[in-house]
């Protein structure tokens, strides 16, 4: 069965950093000062270069063991202009151009006028909101600009 590549991506981060750790700690012979140091030295700005050696082995083998096991569990891991471009499912249906009108005959359809849509008489249609039928401020606004003293 296949795991969803959220799955597989959180177990290859989740080995690395632990194989991470393990490389840092051996870097660090053992003395919990140097290991330390080595933590400490890791920073957004460090480069690759300035890893210790043990965590820099341990980086390679864990990026070859991410790709190799993306592969294993069937997901394509290439350049992208070799990946065949695979085409997302539509979500919504394709139109065959235009179709015969739904609305009725066109005796059914009445105009709207310049306000939208037709408000019921009791004043409960689509027209009225939260703050009643008028539509406006609950509440008066505040005025804008410095405050007059005097």
């Amino acid at each position: 069965m296949q795991r969803a590549a959220n799955e597989v991506m959180q177990s290859v981060i989740f080995s690395a950093v632990l194989d991470a750790l393990a490389a840092l700690k051996t870097a660090s012979g053992g003395l919990p000062n140097q290991l330390l140091r080595d933590v400490q030295a890791i920073h957004p700005n460090v480069t690759f270069a300035d890893l210790p050696k043990e965590l820099q082995d341990a980086i390679v083998a864990s990026t070859r063991a991410a790709f190799s096991q993306l592969l294993k569990e069937g997901y394509a891991v290439g350049p992208r202009h070799q990946q065949q471009p695979s085409r997302p499912l539509d979500r919504v249906p394709e139109r065959r151009g235009p179709g015969p009108d739904r609305r009725g005959p066109p005796s059914d359809r009445r105009p709207r006028g310049p306000g939208g849509p037709r408000r019921d008489p009791e004043g409960s249609g689509p027209g009225r909101g939260p703050r009643g039928p008028g539509g406006g401020p609950s509440r008066p606004r505040k005025p804008k600009g410095k405050p007059r003293l005097g």
